[in-house]
């Protein structure tokens, strides 16, 4: 199963905010993002710095491509739009992939 980590920056006085939103993920996004094939999917914070992972059953381009296509993802990305900073990679239009340097198995 590959793995997909991204990082993103929450804006000044935004985190709980943030929070409430995620505690409130809509459950049209989450089928798609389980459609997507993407599981064992957790955000963590340090201050305003974000940090994603996932595993991607499906593969990481798969799970991209059900992600760019869809306008839930879309309308997500507008919500949030008012509380993060997110760099997009414009080939996939996700966050850009990580490189992973060290795994301990």
């Amino acid at each position: 199963m590959e793995k997909y980590a991204w990082k993103g920056k929450i804006k000044d006085g935004c985190l709980e905010e943030y929070i409430r939103r995620h505690d409130n993920l809509p459950e049209d996004m989450k089928a798609l993002l389980k459609a997507a094939g993407i599981c064992n999917y957790t955000i963590w914070n340090v201050g305003n710095d974000l940090f994603g992972y996932y595993e991607c059953e499906h593969g990481i381009e798969y799970a991209a491509r059900v992600q760019s296509e869809s306008p839930i993802v879309a309308r997500w990305d507008a919500y949030m739009a008012d509380i993060l900073i997110m760099e997009k990679d414009p080939v996939t239009g996700a966050q850009p992939l990580l490189k992973q340097v060290f795994s301990l198995d």
